[in-house]
């Protein structure tokens, strides 16, 4: 098990850290994810415990893992889920990529959307974070396992919704929410549709 608990919600500094400028930002996000997912505990302790001990936490380059900024993409009445078949990792999974050292990860979601699917004029709706996962990556070529700290936020596509396969898909699909699990029943997929269907109903 990957995840470790660290001394549940209050989210005490850890001992001589301090977190630096461009990270608190970031960790207020999650403290007020905390409150609105306390049965999510486990995560968000291991989630906010990596960030605060990890300078170079957005940054590819730290090998023990990285965070990571996804969209749940969403078409304008909220009833489809854009999602990719991901070239690399050969599963249907939301959109998203490396923060490459921006701090900012909602940014980072919305650029990867608009790179992966061609759309333009996505906008974010909802109270923050949407959803957090923390899961393995495999090791390939020159790059070793290492973990996805992975932030993922609702983004609502405004206009076209004729999007464009990149090179990093060998697919892209509008997906109803009730025919996501035909494509995966990876946890975190099923969570996050259980999340929209509620969210949803609060926005529309």
């Amino acid at each position: 098990m990957f995840l470790k608990a660290y001394r549940g919600l209050a989210f005490p500094e850890l001992p001589g850290k301090v977190p630096a400028m461009h990270r608190q930002p970031f960790i207020d996000q999650l403290r007020e994810y905390a409150l609105r997912h306390t049965e999510e505990a486990e995560t968000i302790s291991a989630f906010m415990a990596f960030v605060e001990s990890e300078t170079d936490c957005f940054c590819r380059k730290l090998a023990v893992g990285h965070i990571t900024g996804s969209a749940w993409a969403v078409d304008t009445d909220g009833s489809q889920v854009l999602l990719t078949h991901h070239r690399k990792l050969n599963r249907w999974l939301q959109l998203g990529g490396h923060a490459d050292g921006d701090p900012d990860v909602l940014s980072v979601a919305m650029k990867e959307a608009e790179e992966e699917s061609g759309l333009a004029g996505f906008s974010h709706i909802g109270p923050g974070i949407f959803d957090i996962d923390i899961h393995p990556i495999p090791a390939r070529k020159h790059e070793p396992e290492h973990l996805h700290y992975d932030v993922r936020y609702v983004l609502r596509a405004n206009g076209s919704l004729d999007y464009i396969v990149s090179d990093e898909s060998h697919d892209l699909r509008w997906v109803d929410l009730d025919e996501v699990e035909t494509l995966t029943t990876e946890p975190s997929m099923m969570r996050m549709v259980a999340k929209w269907k509620l969210l949803r109903v609060a926005v529309s």
